[in-house]
């Protein structure tokens, strides 16, 4: 049987996606505000010294940095449910408890970490730049390829291994 842990972490991405869109539909404003003053501290831009330039730059990035908290909730709350359904899949199997395990974590600790790349970009690249930004938390979108793993292994074990589900004990 898969730990809690897992599954705790599948809810928890699936409630922080949704957390985030209710804040969102609450307060879009005190995003946009962030990424407006982000984008002002950015040397860069702010280096731009012709007005019409500058001003489209910013309407740019200003679109591009509220589109990476949206990617984070997309993101949150798809994988969370990916998660969720692979979790249960592995649940059923008949397979080695140290192979579902693995893939368990593997699945779920990658799935969770994944979409805070995109939360950490939002919030940090106006200032530092999109760019820049996701290279500084790059180490989570390399957990994305973690979820991978974790997924295909789970698919390999559950072409090797038989369901129990419907099965009394």
């Amino acid at each position: 049987m898969i730990k809690r842990i897992p599954f705790f972490l599948a809810v928890l991405s699936i409630v922080g996606g949704v957390f985030i869109s209710i804040l969102f539909a609450v307060n879009e404003d005190l995003f946009q505000k962030n990424i407006t003053a982000g984008l002002e501290k950015n040397v860069k831009i702010q280096s731009i010294t012709d007005a019409t330039e500058k001003a489209a730059k910013m309407k740019g990035e200003q679109d591009k940095n509220w589109r990476y908290y949206q990617r984070f909730h997309f993101h949150a709350t798809g994988i969370g449910a990916m998660m969720m359904g692979i979790l249960l899949l592995l649940a059923g199997l008949k397979a080695p408890k140290n192979l579902v395990t693995i893939a368990s974590y593997m699945v779920a600790v990658g799935g969770f970490l994944y979409p805070f790349v995109w939360l950490f970009a939002g919030i940090y690249g106006p200032e530092m730049g999109r760019s820049e930004a996701k290279e500084a938390f790059a180490i989570f979108g390399y957990m994305g390829g973690v979820f991978l793993v974790g997924g295909i292994l789970s698919m390999f074990l559950s072409l090797k291994y038989d369901f129990s589900f419907g099965e009394r004990a």
